[in-house]
């Protein structure tokens, strides 16, 4: 525990001198700025809100308690990000399941990086640092990526750029948005993966998707399972082609060959299913030709 102590302790001499009126630090150009903006800072967790841009929106209760048990054993390891909004009081920029899990431990305190950003860098900060740090559902990072890319004006390939991602990536995440609510749901509460939803989202048709879902969740299908699912599902759209029906008789192969044998040639029978016909006797010459017409007149 002493090592966890001592750790937090290096930000309180910084910590007093935010608490001094005459050292309020608004910008990087006021006095003392240098001393408080980039370095770690004891911060009291009644003094920081909620971040509004935070992406996340779903906390594991199971989880957030054994990061409680870890911050109460060995500290904050990792100092949060906050941004000064006015005297002593602070916005979260990252960091959130770190400072609800220091709030569950029954710390007062908590390490933090100080930044001073306008709101745009504040979302901006909030929404890279979260999508690149923490374990984001597959929704919770498309999302943030729809977020980014509208409020800060960002085509997918400046997304790539600012991420460190590949484009095909984030199109593939911005894509599950077009899933139906109820399978998007599914896919933040674990009930298909996101592999699922990328099948899935190959069908336009809303109400086959939850359909279709439904019947993935309750025979706990495999990604490659669904995929077939899909495919088939689709098959099934395409026009149907009309399949040859046969001839209401078929001619014998002996009867066939004796027409053959008769004419001396490869004679060629075809029967509709309506039962007419046609027989194709082939001539190779103008002799062969009167050869063939001096057989019929017999």
């Amino acid at each position: 525990m002493t090592k966890a102590v001592k750790k937090q302790a290096l930000g309180r001499g910084l910590s007093a001198l935010l608490k001094d009126p005459e050292n309020d630090i608004q910008s990087v150009s006021d006095k003392n700025a240098d001393k408080v903006v980039g370095n770690i800072v004891e911060l009291e967790l009644e003094a920081i809100e909620i971040n509004p841009f935070q992406p996340r929106s779903n906390f594991n209760e199971e989880s957030l308690q054994e990061l409680a048990k870890s911050i109460q054993e060995l500290g904050v390891i990792q100092p949060i990000t906050v941004r000064k909004l006015d005297f002593n009081k602070y916005q979260l920029i990252s960091g959130e399941r770190r400072l609800r899990a220091s709030k569950l431990s029954g710390f007062q305190t908590i390490p933090a990086y100080i930044r001073i950003a306008n709101d745009q860098e504040s979302l901006t900060m909030a929404l890279v640092e979260n999508i690149q740090r923490h374990d984001l559902d597959p929704i919770e990072i498309a999302l943030s990526y729809q977020r980014l890319m509208e409020e800060i004006q960002l085509t997918q390939e400046q997304m790539s750029e600012r991420v460190g991602k590949k484009r095909s990536t984030i199109a593939n995440y911005l894509r599950l948005l077009k899933l139906d609510p109820i399978i998007q749901t599914g896919i933040r509460d674990g009930f298909i993966s996101m592999g699922h939803g990328r099948a899935i989202i190959n069908i336009e048709n809303l109400e086959v998707q939850t359909s279709l879902y439904q019947k993935i969740v309750s025979q706990n299908l495999s990604v490659r399972e669904t995929e077939n699912l899909v495919k088939n599902y689709q098959e099934s759209l395409k026009p149907k082609t009309d399949v040859q029906k046969k001839p209401t008789f078929e001619i014998e192969e002996d009867k066939k060959n004796s027409i053959a044998s008769f004419f001396g040639a490869k004679v060629e029978v075809k029967i509709a299913e309506n039962g007419k016909g046609k027989i194709t006797i082939p001539f190779r010459s103008e002799a062969d030709f009167e050869r063939i017409i001096k057989l019929l007149n017999k």
